[in-house]
């Protein structure tokens, strides 16, 4: 569910959470979603609490609610506040101590001739060009099948915080940056950055570019000098989620912190 397809709760019936929604001065302003239909879960429930990341905090503060599990779409951190379910688990790379599988260093070998360059983050028509063949080809029956150019722009562009664009381009036979095959939208944290969206050429599927475009950033937090790579929420028992699993050592955060993981999950029953 996209920022402007959110609806309130009426928290003012629910005492529980009638707390979220009393401003205070330098504390953000909580509020919760009404319930709708989970798009990882079949038959299953999704609620949020979310708040607007606005004026001159807005930098600092999405890093503390990165730390706490919320991720960022546009002007909005939100995460996951489902009854009964807490299957959506925030999860991060220590990217020290990450290590590469044969599989990892062979997507790299494969795309020896990508060029990442980092960019402000402003859409274009090629960007948008390529999120509407990613989007019909991988995810037409999704929550951004129906987005606009208009939609799309704001969802690069409209933000308060330290954003970047990353293009992918194949080099061509001079080794200059030709045909963009992938993007990633990411945010500068305090403690790293937080991969927010991305996407890229379906047609390009033996490239394995979304797992290319985390192993960049991985590696783009360690030029930085940064501990961690957000990745934004495994789902256990979502195919969509499964590949966010591969990277390890990961963190997970648990209701008692950030648990470090070396192995794979166990499967879903």
């Amino acid at each position: 569910m996209l920022p402007w397809q959110w609806h309130y709760g009426a928290s003012n019936t629910e005492p529980e959470l009638a707390c979220l929604s009393i401003e205070r001065r330098n504390f953000p302003q909580f509020f919760i979603t009404a319930p709708a239909s989970c798009p990882y879960l079949s038959g299953r429930v999704e609620r949020k609490v979310f708040t607007h990341l606005v004026g001159h905090d807005a930098r600092s503060l999405n890093t503390q609610l990165s730390q706490g599990g919320f991720r960022r779409s546009q002007n909005i951190a939100y995460r996951p506040a489902c009854d009964g379910c807490a299957a959506c688990i925030s999860v991060r790379v220590p990217v020290n101590t990450f290590a590469l599988t044969r599989s990892f260093r062979r997507t790299l070998n494969t795309n020896d001739d990508i060029q990442a360059t980092v960019m402000k983050s402003e859409a274009t028509s090629e960007h948008y060009s390529l999120f509407r063949s990613y989007i019909d080809a991988r995810h037409g029956d999704g929550g951004m099948a129906d987005m606009t150019v208009l939609d799309f722009s704001a969802m690069i562009d409209d933000n308060f915080v330290d954003s970047r664009l990353v293009d992918y381009r194949i080099l061509d036979e001079n080794g200059r940056p030709g045909r963009l095959v992938g993007a990633a939208l990411i945010d500068i944290l305090g403690d790293g950055l937080s991969m927010i969206y991305s996407f890229y050429d379906p047609a390009e599927a033996r490239r394995s570019l979304g797992t290319l475009m985390i192993l960049d950033n991985i590696a783009r937090v360690r030029r930085l000098g940064l501990p961690y790579l957000y990745l934004g929420y495994w789902v256990r028992g979502s195919r969509k989620m499964d590949y966010k699993a591969r990277f390890l050592p990961q963190e997970r955060l648990t209701a008692e912190g950030w648990v470090l993981h070396r192995d794979p999950p166990e499967p879903s029953s």
